[in-house]
C-alpha cells in the first residue's frame, strides 16, 4: 500500500536499492530473545528436583551476587519490578496529598502505583536525544507536596545522578532510581544501585532474566527490613531463613504484609544469568556498534545518542526514531512493514501521559512534555539481545533500507 501526499524529492536518497535484491527472512526475528543456556536450563531442573522450590536458597543467592555486583549494603528480590516499586511505595508511606515526579517517557507501571496509593503522578519532560530527565526539569515540579522523584536510567544509560541527588538532598525528598534497563550500567565508574534506593527488573527482555522477577537494593538497613515483611505477609521472618529451613513457629505478623517472594526456581535462573551479565552487554555493546555504524547512511531513521558524563551504558535495548517527514512513513507504518518481512519490533513507550486515563485525569499542559511526545509518536525498538550475529544485524538494517525503498518507489509512481 502506498503512503499518500509526501513530495518525492523529500525521501531518503541514501535508501535507494534495487528492491529485487532483498530477499526477506524466512524465520521470524523478534526484537528481543532471552539467552538461555545449557547451564540455565540445568540450574532450573536442579530446583525442581531438590524439592524446595518456593523462596530458598536461590533466592539469598541471587540476592548475595546482586549485593556484590552492585556494592549495594541490602538486596531484596520480588515477583516483579512493579511488585518491588509498589511495596516499596507502602514501606515509605506514599499515599494521599502526596506527589510523585517521574520522566512521562517510562513504563506506565511506575505511575499507575502512585496513582493506586493516592497519590498524585507529576511528569516531567526528557531530552530529545537521550530520553532522560534532567535536574532542572525535575526541580522546576518539586511543590511542598513532593514525596519522591524516580529519574529512570534508560535503555541501559543512566541519569545525570550528581544533579539529580543534590537537590533532592536539599529538599529533603527521597530519590528512587527506576534502573529496570540498567541492571549493570555504571555512573562515574560506580554500579547503578551501588548508592540509594534502586530497582531492578528481570522480565525476559532485560539483560538478565529470572522469568518474571525484580529486586531493590538500598543503604537503608531499616527500609531493606520493613520490605522484607512486606514481601511475605508482613512477618518477622522470610519463608527460608539462612540458619534453617523454614521458618520459626514463633514469628508472627508485624505489619499486614503481601505473597510478593522470588520462587528459588526463578532465582536460580538469575543466578545463573548473573555469571554472564559482563558477556551479554559486550554483545549488545558489539551490536549497538554495528547498527549505528549501517544506519548512519540512512536518513530519516535516527538512533538515540549517547549521553555525555562519564558513564558505562549497559545496551538494554536500541531505539530509533522514525521521521515521517523524510521516510514518509509513520512510526506505526514503518513497524507493520518492518514485520511483514520478518522483522520485529517494539515501541517504549508511549508516554504515560499520553495513555486514556492519564488524558482525562492528569492532563498537562499543552507544550509541556514536547520531547516526550515528540519522541512517543516516533520511536522504535529494534531487534537486539546476545544471540543475534552480526548477519542478522545487517539482515535488520537491510530491511529497513527496503522497507523505506518500497516507500519511496510507490510515492515516485504515484506522483507520475
Amino acid at each position: 500500500m502506498c503512503v499518500h501526499g509526501l513530495a518525492w524529492a523529500f525521501l531518503p536518497k541514501s535508501s535507494k536499492m534495487n528492491t529485487l535484491s532483498f530477499q526477506p527472512r524466512q524465520d521470524f526475528l523478534p526484537f528481543c530473545r532471552p539467552a538461555v543456556s545449557e547451564e540455565d536450563i540445568a540450574a532450573v531442573v536442579a530446583v525442581l528436583r531438590s524439592g524446595w522450590i518456593t523462596s530458598g536458597p536461590q533466592v539469598v543467592a541471587l540476592e548475595d551476587a546482586i549485593r556484590a555486583r552492585t556494592g549495594a549494603p541490602e538486596c531484596i528480590l520480588f515477583t516483579s519490578g512493579t511488585a518491588a516499586m509498589h511495596l516499596l511505595f507502602l514501606a515509605l508511606g506514599i499515599g494521599p496529598g502526596d506527589e510523585v515526579i517521574t520522566p512521562s517517557m517510562t513504563w506506565v507501571s511506575t505511575c499507575n502505583l502512585v496513582e493506586l496509593c493516592g497519590a498524585r503522578s507529576v511528569f516531567v519532560d526528557v531530552d530529545r536525544n537521550t530520553l532522560l530527565a534532567s535536574a532542572e526539569s525535575i526541580e522546576r515540579a518539586i511543590t511542598p507536596k513532593t514525596k519522591a522523584i524516580i529519574p529512570v536510567h534508560f535503555a541501559g544509560a543512566p541519569c545525570d545522578m550528581d544533579s539529580i541527588r543534590a537537590i533532592a538532598k536539599q529538599r529533603g525528598i527521597m530519590v528512587i532510581d527506576d534502573a529496570a534497563h540498567a541492571i549493570g550500567t555504571k555512573y562515574k565508574g560506580q554500579e547503578i544501585g551501588a548508592a540509594g534506593t534502586c530497582i531492578f527488573s528481570f522480565h525476559p527482555i532485560k539483560n538478565i532474566t529470572t522469568g518474571e522477577g525484580g529486586a531493590i537494593t538500598t543503604d537503608d538497613s531499616q527500609l531493606a527490613a520493613r520490605l522484607r515483611r512486606l514481601r511475605f505477609h508482613g512477618l518477622a521472618a522470610d519463608a527460608f531463613e539462612r540458619g534453617q529451613q523454614g521458618r520459626s513457629p514463633q514469628v508472627e505478623v508485624q505489619d499486614p504484609g503481601f505473597k510478593q517472594n522470588l520462587p528459588d526456581m526463578n532465582a536460580a535462573l538469575g543466578v545463573s544469568q548473573m555469571r554472564r551479565l559482563d558477556q551479554f552487554i559486550e554483545r549488545r555493546a558489539q551490536i549497538s556498534t554495528l547498527y549505528r555504524s549501517l544506519l548512519s547512511s540512512v536518513d530519516g531513521i535516527e538512533p538515540l545518542d549517547v549521553p555525555t558524563w562519564n558513564h558505562s551504558h549497559a545496551r538494554h535495548i536500541f531505539i530509533v526514531r522514525v521521521l515521517p517527514e523524510i521516510t514518509g512513513l509513520t512510526r506505526d507504518e514503518f513497524m507493520a512493514k518492518l514485520k511483514e518481512v520478518n522483522i520485529g519490533t517494539g515501541l517504549h513507550f508511549k508516554s504515560a501521559h499520553m495513555h486514556r486515563w492519564y488524558r482525562e485525569n492528569r492532563p498537562v499542559a499543552a507544550g509541556s512534555l514536547e520531547n516526550s511526545e515528540w519522541n512517543s509518536n516516533r520511536m522504535c525498538t529494534i531487534p537486539m539481545f546476545p544471540d543475534m550475529t552480526d548477519e542478522d544485524v545487517r539482515g535488520v538494517v537491510a530491511a529497513i533500507r527496503y522497507v523505506l525503498s518500497k516507500t519511496r518507489t510507490c510515492v515516485g509512481a504515484e506522483r507520475q
